[in-house]
């Protein structure tokens, strides 16, 4: 079974559609840590966790079929899902996950030492600028990325071809 076509490209479960989203899933879970049990938060990084392992089996199996006569199947493999699994953990949960946690933390904490709000006002009002800092931080945080481990572990892989991480 293929998957859909895009335009005369191959469609990409977890780039091309709402799949992707999951993906975003601890950051949403952080913006609401103020007002959510824990369990919640750690459901939500166990929602982001399990889309970067799904995307790296992916680009994993995707890797071999692909003919190459420069690697051998395993490596190229390996190295899609290294590379996809690395890219992700640190693009999709870890560094945004800490930066909407700091964001909201900070925000409270200002919020509880300049106002008078109400605690439930302040609360969210800290979530609804978690949510706001998601779209913003996407972008730079991704370029990081792929400028991070273009400077260091894509160094150490094969030389023909660096799969696509973003």
């Amino acid at each position: 079974m293929s998957q859909p076509q895009l335009r005369g490209v191959e469609r990409d479960l977890y780039r091309d559609t709402w799949v992707r989203y999951l993906g975003y899933a601890n950051e949403v879970g952080e913006a609401f840590r103020s007002l959510v049990p824990r369990a919640v938060v750690w459901l939500s990084y166990g929602v982001a966790s399990s889309y970067v392992l799904a995307d790296a089996i992916d680009k994993g199996k995707k890797a071999v079929e692909v003919p190459s006569p420069e690697e051998g199947r395993s490596t190229r493999m390996a190295v899609a899902v290294v590379d996809t699994f690395v890219w992700q953990a640190l693009a999709s949960v870890a560094i945004p996950g800490f930066t909407i946690n700091r964001v909201c933390a900070a925000s409270l904490y200002v919020l509880g030492t300049t106002t008078h709000w109400p605690v439930s006002v302040r609360k969210w009002t800290t979530t609804a600028l978690g949510l706001l800092t998601i779209p913003i931080i996407i972008h730079p945080i991704d370029r990081s990325v792929d400028f991070l481990l273009d400077s260091s572990l894509r160094k150490l892989y094969p030389s023909v071809g660096k799969p696509s991480s973003s």
